[in-house]
This record gives structure tokens, sequence and C-alpha cells, in this order.
């Protein structure tokens, strides 16, 4: 049985779940959060949203993508892999993606170097979790061909021009928070917050543009329902 990770807090679990929610799928700062939150009567600091986020996050996206694997809310038809670079205290890190043909983002991964090494251990956490995709779709960097090779799947991969946008846009809400936070402080953090991030995503990714009205909203609701059960 599940330890109840809210035991100790004053604070309703609904409140908490809110706040999370709220930094974490908005591009919202800290204080920004505080300062909504305010303005629905709840009264808290932005040093308590840190710590909120940092307690619950790996616990609420360890909920989702148990839940989401369990019930292969993912596609190993075709993977879009890439890389997008960060600076952390001036240095530059890389951030690896892998989304699936249909824009769930199955893993993130964060790195000093883009090599060849970095590239293997990217794969290998993802098929060690999702399985070998049938096709994976990647930009030239040579890293990825000499990494499947390794592996054994080369024969897999395609590239190309415009192939590969779906793997690209998936960073754009990670460079509207990284704006937001002034960048981000450390590997560690990069790597939580990506993939805290990504579930986020994933559950309320619900693609509008295939839906009517009416059945947008039911989905919406489902998932918001279902968050509200995390950890419960």
């Amino acid at each position: 049985m599940m330890r109840n990770p809210f035991k100790y807090f004053k604070t309703s679990p609904e409140i908490i779940r809110l706040t999370v929610m709220m930094y974490v799928r908005f591009p919202l700062s800290l204080r920004n959060v505080e300062d909504l939150l305010h303005e629905r009567g709840i009264d808290i600091t932005h040093e308590t949203v840190r710590f909120w986020w940092n307690r619950f996050g790996p616990l609420f996206a360890k909920s989702i993508r148990k839940r989401r694997v369990e019930n292969r809310f993912y596609s190993n038809w075709a993977w879009h892999l890439d890389e997008v670079f960060v600076r952390i205290n001036g240095e530059l890190h890389y951030l690896w993606r892998a989304v699936d043909h249909e824009g769930e983002v199955l893993e993130a991964y964060v790195t000093k170097r883009r090599d060849r090494k970095a590239a293997l251990k990217f794969l290998r956490k993802a098929m060690k979790r999702y399985g070998r995709p049938e096709a994976i779709v990647t930009d030239k960097l040579p890293s990825y061909k000499a990494a499947m090779r390794e592996i054994g799947n080369k024969d897999c991969q395609e590239t190309g021009r415009w192939l590969n946008n779906r793997a690209e846009n998936s960073h754009q809400p990670l460079r509207r928070r990284e704006k937001v936070m002034s960048r981000f402080r450390s590997m560690r953090s990069l790597q939580k917050f990506a993939a805290f991030q990504s579930s986020i995503h994933n559950h309320f990714n619900l693609e509008r543009h295939f839906y009517r009205r009416e059945e947008f909203k039911e989905n919406r609701s489902a998932a918001l329902a279902e968050w509200r059960q995390l950890a419960a």
C-alpha cells in the first residue's frame, strides 16, 4: 500500500496539485503562481511553490508515466529523436528527446556531450522502458548512426529535411520555460524539470485539433479529474 505523501502537510492535496500543475504546465514564474493563487484566496509564498514542485513533481510524473506505459498510450511505429543545447552556468549541455509519431514525449535526457556514448545511453534508456521502435527518425548527427550501429538497428534510421519537425517542436515548451526561469542552474534541475514537464505535457496533450468542441471538453475534464487523483 502506498504511503500518503500529503500526510504531514497542513495544506490540502487539491491546493498542492493545483500549484504544481500551474507552475509546470504553464510558463509562469514562482512569483506569478504565488500572485495567481493569492487572487483565489490561497496565501502561500513563492518558496512554498518551489518546495512543492520539487517534492511532489517527481511523484506525480512517476504516477503519470506508469499509467501511460501500462495502458500503452505510446506507439512503437516511429520515434523522432532530437537534441537541443541548453546553457547551464555558461556551459553548453544537451537535452535529448524521444517523441513518438503522435507527439507523446517518451524520454528526456540531459548530457554534457552529444557524442556516440551519450546517444547510446539515451537510446538504451528509452528502449529499456518502451521497447524497440520500427523506425527512428533523426537529424544527420553522426552520433545517432554510431549508437544505432552498436545497438544493431541502424537499418531503422531515417533522416531527411523536415522529417524530424515533431521532435524539434517538442522543445518549444521548455524554451518558453527557460526564459521565465532565467535558465537552469544545474544538470540535475534541468533533468528533473524536463522529465516532469514531459509527463505533464503527455497528460494534458489532448490534440484538440482532432476533436469537436464537445469531445474536447470531455477529454479535458477527464484529464483534470485524473490529475486530481494523483497520489491519492
